[in-house]
């Protein structure tokens, strides 16, 4: 289901804030309201809206002030902004447009037309939206750039898959990769770099260059340890002054299909999360590592354990356990654990996850990259 845009409603009129209010929910919008400047702002800190909607005569802090305000700081700034307002001579409005508000709205227009000009200027925002991400997306075809596999990886006496979905379809700073050096060993990767879109995307290929070329170096010396190998990532990208300033969780996960053994490090990302077949009960294996870059040292621990037939493990990033709510952003690990526990232990668990709604649900949900890594070990 599309999610309804969002609409940030400012007037000192509360006649204005509910005949409008009424008419863009009828529509299918989300309208938040305030009655002056100060509270918008409030509200701005919990969501950021697709447009704001604002009058121009008010107590204390007038139109052109917020918006001047707004222009002021870099996370609102972007926000379309639209004056509904009865001051409508001329040079009022060469003074509103001059702050880059998309339009200058008489209040006398009729309701319809007001909200069809607001469905016109959103539609077409994303129209370009739609034309930017096919562009980009055949670009980074063309140069064969990927930051999650393009098919499931496979590994005897394991079934491995994944699920990836991006915020608002723009790439974004969730990576995934399998790195098989042999029939013996075989690392699975997953990466958050913090931000969003594509500075997050961007970013996202400088880590996995560091990632995979360490694995391989360490591999190439006989040092199979993910505490080693992250280690050694954590070090190159502690130095590097560009890729050190924006932060990145890190789950790595060696599988050495000989001696049937698993070895997993984290840096600052969420708990494995692993079902036992035999006991019938989900845990979490949690990592003490920092982020990769916060610190020369990063403190990485490294946890070896064999999965038996039947036993799942899964991977995750934050973008499935975050939503916003009415009182800002909320985390719920617990929430999403008590969720999947019911989905586990099954021969078919992933293909219910993927199909049978659970993971579209929380995409819906979504306000970062989501990613999930599926493991379970199978009879030989």
């Amino acid at each position: 289901m599309p999610k309804r845009p969002k609409i940030l409603l400012v007037d000192d009129s509360l006649l204005v804030l509910k005949v409008i209010g009424q008419a863009l929910e009828k529509d299918g919008f989300v309208c938040s309201k305030a009655d002056n400047a100060e509270e918008a702002l409030a509200l701005l800190k919990n969501e950021v809206p697709d447009l704001i909607l604002s009058d121009y005569q008010m107590p204390g802090t007038d139109g052109f002030a917020f918006r001047q305000s707004l222009m002021a700081v870099p996370e609102y700034k972007n926000i379309p902004f639209m004056f509904l307002t009865s001051v409508t001579d001329h040079d009022h409005m060469i003074a509103g447009m001059s702050l880059d508000a998309i339009d200058y709205i008489d209040k006398d227009t009729p309701i319809a037309f007001i909200i069809s000009k607001i469905n016109n200027f959103l539609n077409s925002i994303r129209e370009r939206h739609e034309h930017t991400i096919r562009e980009l997306s055949s670009a980074a075809m063309a140069l064969n750039l990927y930051s999650v596999p393009q098919e499931r990886p496979r590994i005897d006496g394991f079934e491995i898959d994944f699920w990836h979905k991006s915020f608002e379809n723009y790439p974004g700073g969730d990576f995934i990769d399998v790195i098989t050096i042999n029939n013996r060993y075989t690392f699975i990767i997953l990466g958050d770099v913090m931000g969003k879109k594509w500075g997050a995307w961007f970013f996202s290929f400088g880590y996995l260059s560091y990632i995979r070329a360490a694995v391989r170096l360490c591999v190439s010396e006989g040092d199979v340890s993910t505490k080693s190998i992250m280690q050694k990532i954590n070090s190159v990208i502690y130095h590097d002054p560009v890729v050190s300033e924006v932060l990145s969780t890190l789950s790595l996960i060696m599988i050495d299909s000989m001696d049937e053994m698993l070895s997993y490090t984290g840096a600052g990302d969420l708990p494995l999360l692993y079902f036992s077949c035999a006991e019938n009960r989900l845990d979490r294996i949690s990592s003490s590592g920092l982020l990769l870059g916060v610190s020369k040292q990063g403190g990485y621990d490294e946890h070896l354990f064999t999965m038996q037939p039947g036993d799942q493990l899964i991977m995750i990033t934050d973008g499935l356990i975050d939503k916003e709510t009415s009182a800002g952003k909320k985390t719920d690990l617990n929430g999403f654990t008590n969720e999947i526990e019911a989905y586990l232990g099954k021969a078919d668990s992933f293909a219910i996850l993927k199909y049978d709604g659970f993971l579209n649900e929380k995409a819906n949900e979504q306000i970062d990259d989501c990613s999930l890594i599926f493991i379970q070990k199978i009879p030989k």
